[in-house]
């Protein structure tokens, strides 16, 4: 009755989703990411490498002739080692029977070997097209993790206990989660990743007290109350980027960083970027740049009384803010007097598998589903893209969590913020996307704004860098090399962990490590030779830096006392717009 149940049920979704649709136009591409030209030439490469191509060959017969003998003696009751054994940290073969289970087992090792043969195949062809054979190396490996045999019911011994132990109503519930989750996504299948309704912004995410001092079309500017009797002069003015919510910063109490920064002393104004609808469709960087940067640091520094402000610029945030800084000192403006970057990039040479997602066939695509979007990007598309980079974490596992083994998934606050993400106006993403990634414009000197082109080497203002060990995103190496693009004074340090727990991480909390190293060599392998290893959170190592180019004490402003009126209280509108 239960399997009735279920496939009735995957029926019913199916069909109710095609009839939805029916009246849109064809949404399928052949080829949406345009691998098949990459694939002609690392396979065509491949081909004219037969030597390579036959020893490839042999290499995985044996391995497999070497697995069935394993498997043999373990059948005779004897002891056996693997073959071949799961990378460290992959959490797909977890359940005890992939290992106790020799059928399992078999099926795991056997996966393991193809799939690693497969993907050191494409890695190992000479003579492609670095990035075509980037491009094939990525999707294999996507190829590969899809068809792991955890990712299906007849082959995961987790969900077949499952579904043996609770009659199949583990299958049941897996399917009403696909239902629910197909009818969330309009028709494409958005798997969650949390229980989305335990967590309410301004009630239990995003509770720093503070007020909305300042809003145009763009952002709401919020200032946060101050947690000492003083503070420092100059205040901090934060960029996070604006395809994400700025609440990353202000999850909870516990791993604030806007509650943590206002313990120590410092007066903090955060962007919250609009989530922008079709009217905004022609929004440029420049006018990002304008009514963002420029603009908040005006409205901080009337706010307080200052002449300067020290800066943050979060991922993109700090991409913007470079450019700025690069403008600003073309000018002789010296308004910012520090700037700190977390995860930033300002050279895109090395900047990882994003730089996939921006050749101009992509381009294309993304132009044709923002056209038909009203011109803006719909923020399931960036959620998707950053999922793909780390598909068996953020893809694969929860849907074997939600639909094979049929449970629910655990709220998680960072998972909720990473489900909610803003949209992108058309002109500004395909502009940053082909000026940055693609040409690498800013990097190079090219990059124009306001007729002026922008040279970091003029930039003389003080920086800290910080980058992440583990950063798929905004990978070290990426950011050693915009460091080095910088004029004046430049402190890089590097934490452990990735994106957004390399940069997130109170030191309360006594997680990972960070190093650090007052020299700048020409690379990021010699940087790490010099590098000295600390345990912990680095935000104290920061709040070090800042403290120097803060200013003296001064007493604490209260956000609703400023000549600015309050708007409302933080976290303000703009934030709770979803998409």
């Amino acid at each position: 009755m239960n399997l009735a149940r279920a496939a009735l049920t995957a029926q019913g979704a199916i069909a109710e989703q095609a009839l939805r649709q029916a009246d849109r136009p064809a949404a399928l591409s052949p080829d949406p990411f345009n691998v098949a030209p990459a694939l002609t030439d690392v396979m065509g490469r491949l081909a004219a490498q037969p030597d390579r191509l036959v020893r490839a060959q042999s290499d995985l017969f044996a391995r497999y002739l070497e697995l069935w003998q394993s498997a043999s003696r373990r059948a005779a009751g004897g002891d056996s080692d693997p073959v071949v054994q799961a990378g460290k940290g992959d959490k797909r073969f977890a359940d005890p029977e992939w290992t106790e289970n020799a059928v399992f087992d078999i099926i795991k090792q056997s996966y393991l070997l193809t799939s690693n043969w497969l993907n050191s195949l494409v890695a190992e062809v000479d003579g492609a097209d670095p990035m075509n054979k980037r491009r094939v190396e990525f999707f294999m490996k996507m190829l590969t993790d899809a068809f792991s045999p955890s990712n299906f019911l007849v082959s995961n011994p987790a969900a077949l206990r499952e579904v043996l132990e609770t009659g199949g109503e583990s299958l049941v519930r897996g399917i009403e989660n696909f239902a629910g989750d197909l009818a969330r996504g309009g028709g494409q299948l958005a798997i969650s990743q949390t229980n989305y309704e335990v967590f309410k912004i301004g009630e239990n995410v995003a509770t720093a007290p503070g007020k909305v001092i300042f809003r145009n079309e763009l952002i709401e500017l919020l200032q946060f109350s101050p947690a000492t009797e003083q503070v420092h002069e100059i205040p901090l003015l934060i960029f996070p980027p604006w395809i994400n919510k700025f609440y990353i910063l202000d999850l909870r109490p516990e791993n604030s960083m806007i509650r943590w920064l206002s313990a120590q002393g410092f007066t903090v104004f955060v962007t919250s970027w609009v989530n922008p609808d079709a009217t905004l469709a022609d929004k440029t960087f420049e006018d990002y740049l304008a009514d963002g940067v420029y603009t908040a640091a005006a409205v901080v520094k009337k706010q307080c009384g200052v002449d300067t402000v020290n800066t943050v610029g979060y991922c993109i945030g700090g991409t913007m803010l470079s450019a700025s800084l690069a403008y600003m000192a073309s000018r002789g403006d010296k308004q910012i007097n520090s700037a700190t970057f977390f995860a930033a990039q300002q050279d895109f040479a090395e900047a990882g598998d994003l730089l996939l997602f921006t050749n101009e066939d992509w381009l294309r695509e993304l132009e044709s589903k923002m056209d038909a979007g009203g011109g803006v990007l719909p923020g399931q598309t960036m959620a998707d893209t950053f999922n793909a980079l780390r598909s068996n974490d953020l893809i694969w596992s929860f849907f074997v969590n939600n639909y094979l083994l049929g449970k629910e998934p655990k709220p998680f606050d960072l998972l909720f913020w990473n489900s909610d993400q803003t949209r992108m106006p058309k002109r500004l993403h395909l502009d940053y996307l082909r000026r940055f990634y693609g040409q690498n414009a800013l990097a190079k000197g090219e990059l124009t704004l306001a007729g002026v082109k922008l040279d970091l080497h003029s930039v003389k203002t003080p920086v800290y860098i910080q980058s992440s060990k583990d950063d798929h995103i905004a990978p070290a190496r990426s950011v050693y090399r915009g460091a080095q693009l910088f004029g004046g004074p430049v402190t890089f340090t590097m934490a452990g962990s990735g994106h957004i727990a390399g940069v997130i991480n109170p030191p309360a909390a006594n997680k990972y490590q960070h190093w650090t190293n007052d020299a700048l060599p020409a690379t990021l392998e010699e940087w790490q030779a010099g590098a000295v290893e600390h345990p912990g959170s680095w935000w104290p190592h920061w709040a070090a830096w800042l403290r120097e180019r803060s200013g003296p004490m001064v007493s604490a402003r209260d956000p609703a006392g400023g000549p600015l009126a309050a708007l409302e209280d933080a976290p303000g509108s703009y934030v709770k717009v979803k998409s």
